[in-house]
């Protein structure tokens, strides 16, 4: 068995590492990972035929036996890893990676706002630091492990993003991590079939302040969230950052704001009282803005820098993003990432508080997965919610919207259901919508950003 100070010292002479023999690049150190439909024991062969320095595998039998006269196997014949166990190597040899660093280590895990979030403290402190974060949805115990070992060695400060399906996951991916910074986004009613309710979400989440706890971490809290508050006493004398609304008059703030606009886009005015606009959609983004703010302050950064950095932060990834259409003469509020109850009836309430300019407001809304068995109670609740606002027609998409709409014997010429996407856009090329502000939300599994061509 290959043990993991020899992986590491071959890692180390890769140029990085790959788990899919499609992108397998030259030199790359290809870990064969198994999923519910593929075994990639089975293509080490094929990733040292493109090029893989080494291919880590835990199946001895995909091993070829070695003919003399083969050049061609010959050739690969030291380049095969054996360990027990594929996944858990990677998730050892990143923590091994991790060890080697001693700068601070962001963990941000939460159920809104996360990527959000992560994005703007990296638009901040690489104002001043060498920063690496997270790079699109690689926060789950596969992406955790690669996002640390493809960090470069010159990094000062390293953020990285925590996903959680079930309870247990954030404690798994902190154990990789080693955090001694953190912060939780929110609590709120997201993965609910994994963690079998609002309460599994809660002891889930904060598994990361018990690892943060547990290593003498610093903590940084949103006081204006009575969830999370509860919490700060967990962390006795340790070290707690606390940052808010300047409306609330938390004096223990370390940092403190006041959100001075959110339509089209959130403005607020810093501690200096200097007024700063940003192009992020939606007030509910006002304290992922409040906690990059804070991050910046502590480490170091000056005023300008720190706004700066949250200024020229530009959404995109279908997050939090306004689109304006010159033929349709539409404004699109893209947010079609990904969503749950709580982040579906904020955007709903931020479409309400845009300024309508003579146009119409119309939500387009797909399916919220990973609810279980409250899927329907919450799809009903978001469309209740939808009738009682100030929103000109609903579209809703996905099958959990449809039962929601005619089980729960809503009847309203305000609302078009339709079961999929192709539905959704064949009516859109047929009856193109103009003058209007739409926003997208729904589930990533949907494709929601696939009919705004239509828009």
């Amino acid at each position: 068995m290959t043990t993991l100070p020899i992986l590491y010292e071959i890692f180390l002479e890769s140029s990085g590492i790959s788990t899919d023999t499609r992108h397998v690049e030259e030199n790359e150190l290809f870990f064969a990972l198994k999923g519910d439909n593929f075994d990639g024991n089975k293509f080490a062969y094929q990733a040292l035929e493109k090029g893989a320095s080494h291919v880590v595998i835990d199946d001895a039998s995909v091993i070829p036996t070695f003919d003399q006269h083969d050049q061609k196997k010959l050739a690969h014949k030291n380049k095969y890893l054996l360990v027990e166990n594929v996944l858990e190597s990677l998730q050892k040899l990143a923590n091994f990676h991790r060890k080697q660093f001693t700068i601070p280590f962001i963990g941000i895990t939460g159920s809104n706002g996360k990527t959000t979030t992560k994005e703007l403290l990296r638009s901040v402190l690489s104002q001043k630091f060498r920063t690496y974060a997270t790079e699109g949805n690689l926060n789950n115990h596969i992406g955790v492990p690669l996002t640390i070992l493809r960090m470069p060695t010159n990094t000062e400060i390293a953020i990285i993003e925590m996903g959680a399906n079930k309870i247990g996951d954030i404690e798994e991916l902190c154990a990789i991590t080693e955090p001694n910074y953190g912060m939780i986004t929110n609590i709120g009613n997201a993965h609910l079939e994994g963690f079998g309710g609002y309460e599994g979400v809660l002891r889930g989440k904060t598994e990361l302040y018990q690892s943060l706890i547990k290593n003498n971490g610093t903590v940084f809290i949103n006081s204006d969230d009575s969830v999370l508050m509860n919490m700060e006493k967990r962390f006795g004398n340790r070290k707690v950052i606390k940052y808010g609304a300047a409306e609330s008059n938390n004096t223990d703030n370390y940092y403190s704001a006041s959100l001075s606009a959110s339509v089209p886009v959130v403005s607020y005015k810093d501690e200096e009282g200097k007024s700063i606009k940003t192009q992020i959609s939606g007030a509910y983004n006002f304290h992922n803005i409040l906690a990059a703010l804070a991050f910046g302050k502590f480490f170091g950064l000056s005023n300008a820098q720190i706004n700066k950095g949250v200024s020229e932060y530009l959404p995109k990834n279908n997050r939090s993003q306004i689109e304006e259409r010159k033929e349709t003469k539409n404004t699109l509020l893209l947010d079609a990432y990904n969503a749950n109850p709580d982040s579906m009836k904020a955007a709903l309430l931020h479409l309400e508080t845009m300024p309508t300019h003579g146009k119409q407001k119309i939500a387009i809304l797909g399916d919220m997965f990973e609810l279980g068995r409250e899927s329907f109670i919450k799809h009903k609740e978001v469309l209740g919610l939808a009738l009682q606002l100030k929103i000109d027609k609903i579209i809703v998409c996905g099958k959990d919207f449809s039962k929601a709409k005619t089980a729960g014997n809503i009847v309203s010429s305000l609302i078009l259901s339709f079961i999929d996407k192709q539905e959704l856009a064949d009516y859109l090329q047929k009856n193109p919508l103009q003058d209007s502000i739409v926003l997208l939300k729904g589930s990533r599994g949907i494709g929601l950003e696939t009919v705004t061509e239509f828009l």
